[in-house]
């Protein structure tokens, strides 16, 4: 069975398809491969031009994506993709009017197999494979394979809260998400967090009276929010020279589990740009029934359920 990754990832792991002669062009053809190479040229007719080496590869406009050729999706989505790697499979090896040969690509035909084969298979709770391919600040469109792309909501993200996805993120980067969301029409919607640990697998990385580094996330009028992990965050009192964006040096007071609470004292805060510190994931296949981030000791119970059956339990 085929493996739908998303866009890019045999790029990065795996050479791009090069063709050395036409043997090796009518071999894709006739064993319906998934390929992929980087995009180099949208013409004039917004057809794709893909560089395969030996020969030049076209995917027609309405073989691009799925939707182009029914008018749901626009040509930006085509334009867009020009100088990234793109999926495909080869559909006919053809030669131009000087005999010179090309291959001619379908990426729409891909995504539709994807979509059958592996899309329309998930359900809530399931763990899967993501790339960024784009940010907003109301969230991320993640790839899912193929192209297919998903939404990553802000609030998903992690349990520490983010003034927008690039403080978490960039574009192009690889990551694992949940399916929290399977909707009528096959948009899947993404979480993220709660692949990032419990509170109490999070708290266990400090102890009380260590100093250790963080990055202020919110400054409210009781307190100001330092971020020790994606998903830990402590509570350190006002300062007038701290901002939301600075790195920090906090002195860690105390760890209260029975409360989720972690009390903070800021040593120091200043400005240094820095990108997105690499994430952890304490689960990274399978599938995620519920998720329960509270210590069981703590009465304020913050938790994700996925599965229908457990929410059905849970109303009983």
């Amino acid at each position: 069975m085929a493996t739908y990754l998303p866009e890019g990832y045999q790029t990065q792991y795996d050479m791009p398809v090069s063709f050395r002669n036409i043997a090796d062009a009518h071999e894709a053809l006739s064993s319906r491969r998934i390929l992929e190479a980087r995009a180099v040229v949208c013409d004039a007719a917004h057809n794709l031009i893909v560089d395969l080496v030996c020969m030049k590869g076209i995917i027609p406009r309405e073989e691009c994506a799925i939707g182009i050729k029914e008018g749901t999706t626009r040509d930006i989505a085509i334009i867009s993709k020009v100088n990234k790697p793109v999926c495909f499979r080869v559909t006919a090896v053809r030669a131009d009017e000087k005999f010179k040969p090309y291959a001619v690509l379908s990426r729409r035909e891909v995504q539709e197999e994807c979509r059958r084969l592996y899309i329309d298979g998930l359900h809530p709770g399931d763990i899967i494979r993501g790339r960024i391919t784009h940010m907003e600040s109301f969230g991320c469109f993640v790839d899912i394979g193929c192209g297919v792309i998903a939404l990553l909501p802000i609030d998903a993200i992690s349990v520490s809260r983010i003034s927008h996805p690039r403080d978490r993120f960039v574009v192009g980067q690889n990551i694992l998400a949940v399916v929290k969301t399977v909707g009528e029409d096959g948009r899947i919607s993404l979480s993220h967090k709660e692949l990032l640990g419990t509170w109490n697998e999070n708290a266990a990385q400090f102890c009380a009276g260590e100093t250790v580094a963080g990055i202020v996330r919110s400054v409210e009028s009781y307190g100001i929010f330092v971020e020790l992990a994606p998903n830990l965050a402590g509570l350190a009192e006002l300062r007038d020279d701290v901002r939301v964006g600075q790195q920090a040096s906090v002195y860690i007071k105390s760890l209260i589990p029975e409360r989720m609470k972690v009390k903070l004292v800021i040593v120091d805060a200043f400005d240094c740009e820095e990108p997105p510190r690499a994430v952890t994931y304490y689960q990274k296949e399978g599938h995620l029934a519920r998720f329960c981030y509270s210590p069981p000791q703590c009465s304020r119970v913050i938790e994700t359920i996925f599965d229908e059956k457990e929410m059905d339990e849970e109303k009983n």
